[in-house]
């Protein structure tokens, strides 16, 4: 596939346009013209394009690439050896933030909820389709108590978590907004949900929980944040015929 239909793929896939983000969307890093070969992984760090460099792959697709806004620049340091490593070995970088966190089948959040069995689910922006909202609020089957519906969230993000526990209710709405999300607490307690799961916790979250009656999960940014890097790897590879693997470089955020 040449490069510039493999991007055609994902722009149309993603819809980068529709989300004011952090980041651009899309190409970041040019490399080889043709594309075979696909990693995917949470973070472009150097230990991802290191795995990419032994895997021989054509492109890099990370849900965290470069150039945020606010970040200095110069191509120095980290940054410098990072970009060197993928212009070195021709690899193309593309990254796709809010894009991925809001797709309905593929993002990271579609894949947190389906790992935990939400059913009717809506956008945590009501003002915002499901499919340009970077949250959403589904059901369980049945409700849980707090220690059953812990072990649910822990077996899917495989790790332990965070959990404010804040009342004796049985949880049947869940809110959720993978990565570092906290934020939408308040929202997600607005909306009627029983608990807001996220990955990463502010100091000041622990105090809206309690006072807002919501019990509040913080189950890791990395850990919240793989599904969509693996949910894209498998769309690459058996709709696509790519050769397409996620390579999960751990971390304990």
């Amino acid at each position: 596939m040449l490069r510039s239909e493999f991007e055609w793929l994902l722009d149309r896939t993603l819809s980068p346009n529709l989300f004011k983000d952090y980041a651009p969307n899309g190409l970041q890093v040019e490399g080889k013209a043709e594309i075979k070969r696909v990693v995917t992984g949470v973070t472009a760090c150097q230990a991802l394009i290191e795995a990419a460099i032994d895997y021989q792959a054509d492109a890099i697709f990370v849900h965290h690439g470069y150039f945020w806004k606010n970040e200095a620049p110069q191509i120095v340091g980290m940054k410098y050896r990072r970009i060197s490593a993928l212009i070195k070995n021709d690899i193309n970088l593309y990254g796709y933030h809010l894009p991925l966190d809001a797709h309905p089948v593929l993002g990271n959040n579609a894949g947190l909820a389906d790992a935990i069995g939400l059913t009717d689910r809506s956008s945590l922006q009501p003002s915002l389709p499901l499919e340009q909202s970077i949250g959403l609020i589904g059901c369980l089957d049945k409700p849980l108590d707090a220690n059953a519906f812990k072990a649910l969230v822990e077996q899917a993000v495989q790790r332990d978590i965070l959990f404010e526990v804040v009342n004796e209710k049985a949880i049947h709405k869940v809110a959720l907004c993978t990565g570092g999300a906290q934020g939408y607490i308040e929202q997600a307690a607005e909306l009627g949900a029983d608990v807001f799961i996220t990955g990463e916790v502010s100091e000041q979250t622990i105090h809206i929980a309690r006072e807002m009656d919501i019990h509040f999960i913080a189950a890791g940014h990395h850990a919240t944040e793989r599904f969509g890097a693996q949910a894209m790897a498998e769309f690459l590879s058996s709709e696509h015929g790519l050769e397409a693997i996620f390579i999960d470089i751990d971390s304990p955020a």
